[in-house]
C-alpha cells in the first residue's frame, strides 16, 4: 500500500508542474501571439507607452517564457518581488501571481474565498451522496415498484432541470414565497445559525442535481451486479441478504460511484459558479465571473491552477479509497 501511494504521490507532483506550464503559457503566451499585449491590458489602452513598458518590467512580461514560469515556480515556493525603478512590490509565499486589476497578490484573494467554495461543495457532496446512492440501492432492490418508477421520475427530472432553474425556483418557493430560509449569506464567526441557514438552500439545490445522477448510476450499476455469480454464490451459501447487499454488492457498486465523486468534487471546489451567483456566495465562483469581466488574467490562472489541483487531490484519494475497497488495484 504504501508503494502505491508514493507512486501516486510521484505522479500527482509531475502532474501539477505540467499543468503550471501548459495553463501559465494559455494565458500569457497566446494573448501575445494573437496581439493582446498583457501590460496593456492592466494599464489600460488609454495610458502612454512608459506605463505600459513600466508594467511590464514589473511583471517580467518582457522576459522570455521560459523565465516567465520560472519565476512563476519560484513565486509559489519563496515569494517573488515585482520591480520596476522605485516601484517595489513583494509577495510572499506562496505567490499565485499580481492582479492586473486589484493590486493585490492572488493568494489572500483566493484563500478568502476559498472556505465559502469548500463549504459549498462539501455540503451539497454529503447530501447528494447519501441521497442518491441511497434512491439508486433501493430503486435497484425494488425494481419495478412504485417507488423504482418515482425515483427514477424524480432523477430524470433533476438531471434535466438547469441549476439555475432549481436555484431561482427553491428561492422564490422557499425564501420570498414562504419565508421558511433566510438564504442570505452569513459569515460562520458572525452567526453559525445563520450561516447554517443561508446554506442550507445552495446545499440541497446543487444536491438536487448532483443526487438525480448517483440514483441513476447506482441503480444501473447495482443491476448489473446483484446479476453477477459471486453474487449468486454469496445467497448460495446461506449468507442473509443484508450481508450479500452491504459487503459484496456495494463494494463493486461504489467504484464508478467514487469516480464520479472524485471528478464533481475536485471540480466544485473550483467554483461552482452558476450556485454561487445564484444565491450570491462570495466564492471562488463569484471571483472568475469579475475576474472574466474584467480581463483579469493572474487571478483567472490562480482558480485555474486551484480547480486543477481540487481534481488531482480528489482523484489521488479516489485512488487510495479503490485500493482499500479492491486489492487488486495495490498491483496494477
Amino acid at each position: 500500500m504504501l508503494t502505491y501511494l508514493i507512486r501516486r504521490l510521484m505522479a500527482v507532483a509531475v502532474m501539477l508542474v505540467v499543468i503550471v506550464v501548459v495553463v501559465f503559457c494559455i494565458f500569457f503566451l497566446i494573448p501575445q501571439w494573437t496581439g493582446v499585449d498583457p501590460a496593456t491590458m492592466y494599464v489600460g489602452k488609454t495610458s502612454d507607452a512608459a506605463a505600459v513598458e513600466g508594467i511590464r518590467q514589473k511583471l517580467a512580461l518582457d522576459e522570455p517564457i521560459l523565465i516567465q514560469v520560472l519565476e512563476f515556480f519560484k513565486g509559489i515556493f519563496v515569494g517573488r518581488t515585482y520591480a520596476s525603478g522605485g516601484d517595489v512590490t513583494n509577495c510572499a509565499a506562496p505567490c499565485f501571481g499580481y492582479s492586473f486589476r486589484s493590486e493585490q497578490a492572488i493568494w489572500p484573494v483566493l484563500t478568502d474565498r476559498l472556505p465559502v467554495t469548500m463549504t459549498l461543495a462539501l455540503g451539497a457532496a454529503v447530501l447528494w451522496l447519501l441521497g442518491g446512492v441511497a434512491a439508486g440501492v433501493l430503486s435497484a432492490l425494488k425494481r419495478g415498484t412504485a417507488w423504482d418508477r418515482s425515483a427514477m421520475v424524480v432523477a430524470l427530472a433533476g438531471v434535466s432541470l438547469p441549476i439555475y432553474f432549481t436555484a431561482m425556483a427553491s428561492l422564490a418557493i422557499f425564501d420570498y414565497g414562504l419565508g421558511w430560509i433566510d438564504s442570505g449569506f452569513v459569515p460562520f464567526g458572525d452567526s453559525p445559525t445563520g450561516w447554517l441557514q443561508g446554506m442550507l438552500l445552495p446545499w440541497v439545490t446543487l444536491a438536487f442535481l448532483y443526487a438525480a445522477m448517483y440514483a441513476r448510476i447506482t441503480r444501473a450499476t447495482m443491476l448489473e451486479v446483484m446479476g453477477e455469480d459471486y453474487i449468486r454464490t454469496a445467497r448460495a451459501k446461506g449468507l442473509s441478504e443484508p450481508v450479500v447487499i452491504g459487503k459484496h454488492a456495494m463494494r463493486s457498486t461504489m467504484t464508478p460511484i467514487l469516480t464520479m465523486l472524485g471528478m464533481d468534487l475536485g471540480a466544485l471546489i473550483g467554483g461552482a459558479i452558476l450556485t454561487e451567483t445564484a444565491f450570491s456566495l462570495p466564492g471562488l465562483g463569484q471571483a472568475v465571473l469579475a475576474a472574466i469581466r474584467e480581463r483579469d488574467l493572474p487571478v483567472i490562472l490562480g482558480v485555474v491552477l486551484i480547480t486543477s489541483l481540487a481534481v488531482i487531490i480528489a482523484n489521488l484519494v479516489v485512488d487510495i479509497l479503490y485500493a482499500v475497497i479492491d486489492p487488486r488495484v495495490r498491483l496494477s
